[in-house]
Parts: structure tokens; sequence; C-alpha cells
């Protein structure tokens, strides 16, 4: 038989086939593989009417997440709140470069609208993010149409009111939700399960939210390309691993210096077709750092050993 990873809990999974959902366990030849199920695999599995089943086989996949561990994902909706806590752009782009890697399409959605007395700076930074090309939603009813046929992942930090949106889109699902820490500025986990739940002709996952976000990427070429607007721009640049950092002929410092790159953060209007925000810019030599540092870092264990 032939089925679809919905859920896994407690060392069992939940495979979907023709409507029916069959509880399953994995054959101990995947642990000897190095291989592990996960949510959204497409698996070959063998089940009765009246015991659980045994996966047998998993097909390949399109895309995969490590933090939430979940796979074949069509597209992520990162939810950042106005406020409570605050927007953080660093965060966003975060989430943003980890889905361009993964080739996962990013949906941008901003919580806690209400809590904001001036709106502006947020519909700004909307503006910048659709520029680029990015989907930027602030309310449920532009969200609610684009989860038809897709595969849905929603992730972000704890606190961001992840739990209370999808309550929202499907109230069957009564997840907890949890008050904000006044002393640490973010939620507590209120999600502890990976599951696919059916909601407006598609599949969206709740997953677990965190604090800190690990981007994937070890080096300066994959970050680049992680960014559109970047990628753009780097075509034009002398050397095809440029940095943009002291490279001459970089396309991207001679934008910047020309002013075709926003030179302040919130205050320009809307721009050209491939025309990158600073702050997009300040927050790719900031990962480029760490990507660098952990490099250095690595080559020190190294050589003590």
């Amino acid at each position: 038989m032939q089925g679809r990873i919905i859920k896994s809990l407690a060392g069992f999974y939940y495979v979907e086939s023709d409507g029916v959902i069959y509880q399953t366990r994995a054959r101990g030849n995947f642990r000897k593989k190095g291989q592990t199920p996960y949510v959204g695999d497409f698996v070959e599995f063998s089940a009765d009417d009246h015991s659980e089943g045994y996966i047998l086989a998993i097909h390949d996949r399109k895309n995969s997440l490590v933090r939430p561990p979940i796979v074949n994902i069509d597209q992520a909706v990162v939810i950042m709140s106005a406020k409570e806590p605050d927007f953080n752009a660093n965060l966003l782009d975060r989430f943003l470069v980890l889905l361009e890697h993964k080739a996962i399409e990013p949906i941008v959605y901003i919580s806690k609208m209400d809590l904001v007395t001036t709106p502006d700076e947020i519909r700004t930074i909307q503006r910048q993010y659709q520029e680029i090309g990015y989907q930027f939603c602030t309310s449920l009813e532009e969200l609610f149409p684009l989860l038809t046929d897709k595969v849905t992942v929603f992730m972000g930090q704890t606190g961001v009111g992840k739990s209370t949106l999808l309550n929202k889109i499907a109230p069957e699902l009564k997840l907890e939700t949890g008050e904000i820490s006044d002393s640490l500025g973010r939620g507590r986990h209120t999600t502890r399960a990976v599951s696919f739940y059916n909601v407006n002709g598609g599949k969206i996952a709740d997953t677990p939210g965190f604090s800190s976000l690990d981007y994937e990427i070890t080096n300066a070429e994959d970050l680049n390309e992680s960014f559109p607007e970047l990628r753009h721009f780097s075509h034009y640049c002398k050397f095809r691993s440029c940095t943009h950092t002291h490279e001459p002929s970089c396309a991207v410092k001679e934008a910047l210096e020309s002013g075709d790159l926003w030179q302040s953060r919130y205050d320009k209007p809307a721009v050209e077709e491939g025309i990158i925000a600073s702050f997009r810019f300040d927050n790719y030599l900031q990962f480029l750092s760490e990507i660098e540092n952990r490099r250095e870092t690595y080559k020190k264990v190294i050589k003590r050993k």
C-alpha cells in the first residue's frame, strides 16, 4: 500500500491512504540504513484492519526541514508579530534564507496588527518584501485562499501567536496557547508534535515554536543565492564567487554606492525590480560573518585534535 505520513507521535507514524488513516511503525532496517520517516513522507506500508502496520519504504523527498522535522513541503507561512514581541527583520530574514535554501515558497504573515498604533512602518516593510517577490499578509482573509491545494508549514518564533492563528483557521484543532513571558519577551512553547490537518482543500502543519534559528547554510555562495535581490545583482559581478565585501567590480557594491540600493531602513517608497533594502544587505553581511566565524572555530578545533 502507498500513503503519506500525516502525524508522528511517540514512535508511531500515522499514514493516510485513500482517506483512511493507519497506525504504523518503522521497520528496524531503517535505523540500520540511517533513515528516519518524517511527517510528509510518501511511503510504502503494510497494514491489516485489526493491527498496526509497518512502513516498508520511503520515497524520494523534494525538500526537508530539520527543525521542525517535516518533508515534501509546498510552502511555509512565516509568522512574525508586529508587537509582543516586536517585529524583527533579522529573524524574518533568517527564516527566508532557510526557506530559499530549501526551495520552499515563503509566505510572510504579520500577527497582532491590532496592537500597532501606527501601522505605517509595517506597511512600508510589507512593500519592501513584496517588491522582492515575497507574498506578505497582514490578515487571515489574505492568507486563507493561499492554503488551497498546498501543503503548508506554519513556523515562527515562540510567542508570535502561531497557535492562535491556527485556531482561527481551523477551530477544531483547539491548540493550546501560551502567554508572553515579561522577562524574556517571548512565549512558552505550546506545540509538541508535528501533524498535518486538512484545511481549505490543502494540508497545514503546526510545528513547535522556537526562539532561535539555524539557517543551515555553510558557504557564501549558498547565502548569496538565498537573497533573491542579491542574486539578481551578483550576475553582473566580475567574480562568480563575489561575497560583495572586498572584491573589485562588484555590482552589488556599485549599486549601493549609486543609490540603487536603499540607503535607509524604512523611510523609502516602493522600489524598482531588483533593488535591495540596506537592512537586508546588513543582514546578509551579518549572516556571512557568522558563517566565516563558524569556519574559523571549526579549523581551530581540528588543529587541537
